[in-house]
């Protein structure tokens, strides 16, 4: 694995575990998000690692954006540079979005908020601990969110809710997350690396190209009308009969017994 000055890269089960560690908030500045980049690079190359999970370090969680490297663009208005960041931004999270691999963001400490709540959103499962607020407090600086927080909010709660909490740059507690469907799942202070593991766990035992395939369609069917997704679906599909997993699983159906899944 690579040496990277703010994420921290194990693996385990198949599993890349993918630590921000920026203290003492885990601010994102241009050296973390070229970090995270490369690292999810590096893992979702490795076809050991079946599941990637991203987390934080320290007892804070993640804070948005770096205010001081935002301040450089501010004094001479420089909006190709801001723009150029946030659409670099938009890059690493979009490779987030788009992977082929299924991306679990466990989230830890006291607060994921602004970029932080921007890379949560990005990842295909989010579990919080109890103890967790998220939000998108940029309007309280005179900003808005940058790294896809209008897109992907709305996207997953509904246009009033992400506007609520857009517009009203409040944080809303874990519990309060998962009733309007930002999180999956919330656990116990202290499990969510533990629970974060355990659906790794499980979802490691299915075939990867079905895996690919379903968060393609899903990922896909979201930008196109109803009769598009559903064509891209049964293309999907189809494209999986050619696999020697399909016939694998299909047999073990037959024969009763558990399917040996072999990635091809």
């Amino acid at each position: 694995m690579g040496d990277y000055q703010t994420i921290k890269v194990g693996i385990e089960d198949r599993t890349a575990i993918l630590t921000v560690d920026n203290p003492p908030a885990n601010a994102f500045n241009s050296q973390q998000m070229q970090d995270l980049e490369a690292a999810f690079d590096e893992v979702t190359a490795d076809e050991q690692v079946k599941v990637i999970i991203i987390t934080a370090a320290g007892q804070i969680g993640m804070a948005g954006a770096d205010i001081k490297e935002i301040a450089q663009m501010i004094e001479p208005q420089d909006k190709e540079l801001a723009y150029d960041m946030l659409r670099g931004g938009h890059r690493v999270f979009g490779k987030i979005e788009r992977s082929s691999k299924p991306v679990i963001a466990a989230m830890t400490g006291r607060f994921w908020l602004g970029g932080g709540n921007e890379l949560a959103m990005a990842c295909h499962l989010r579990l919080a601990e109890d103890g967790v607020q998220l939000g998108q407090p940029e309007i309280k600086w005179a900003m808005m969110p940058g790294w896809g927080g209008t897109q992907r909010l709305p996207r997953l709660v509904g246009k009033a809710s992400a506007l609520e909490i857009i517009l009203g740059g409040g944080n809303i507690k874990a519990p309060e997350a998962y009733r309007i469907g930002l999180v999956n799942k919330v656990v116990p202070v202290g499990s969510v690396i533990r629970e974060a593991k355990r659906w790794a766990k499980l979802l490691s035992m299915w075939s990867a190209p079905t895996l690919a395939a379903i968060l393609r369609s899903v990922n896909e069917g979201l930008e196109m009308s109803l009769e598009e997704g559903l064509e891209n679906e049964a293309r999907l599909f189809s494209e999986l009969v050619e696999t020697e997993d399909m016939h694998e699983g299909v047999s073990s159906f037959i024969e009763k017994r558990r399917p040996n899944f072999q990635d091809k």
